[in-house]
């Protein structure tokens, strides 16, 4: 049964980090590209940062710019997302999925951040 767990979400304050976390299994997991989406409230998901397989490319959304880092370790079957720099702005769900354009989802963890 395929599966994604993330983990690592919270309340961080504005300029703060926060690692999330996702573990999958049920898949090959080094086959696959992976992907961070996020979704705040009332907008539409979008795409945060996506990493090919092997960790050869990676590909950040414009509001990026520098502050978050994708990372993949296939021996533990685990991508990871550094966000740094943290603004209220980017408050929302986090979502891992597999795929480039994500076509499987973890389960979400929320994002706050806040003073």
């Amino acid at each position: 049964q395929m599966q994604l767990v993330q983990s690592g979400g919270g309340l961080v304050q504005p300029g703060g980090s926060l690692r999330l976390s996702c573990t999958g299994s049920g898949f090959t997991f080094s086959n696959n590209a992976m992907s961070w989406y996020r979704q705040a409230p009332g907008k539409n998901r979008e795409l945060v940062a996506r990493i090919a397989v092997d960790g050869s490319s990676t590909n950040y959304a414009d509001f990026v710019n520098g502050r978050f880092i994708i990372s993949r370790d296939d021996a533990k079957k685990t991508v990871y997302l550094q966000l740094n720099s943290l603004k209220s702005e980017d408050t929302a769900v986090y979502y891992c999925g597999i795929g480039w354009s994500a076509w499987y989802w973890g389960q979400g963890t929320q994002v706050t951040v806040a003073s």
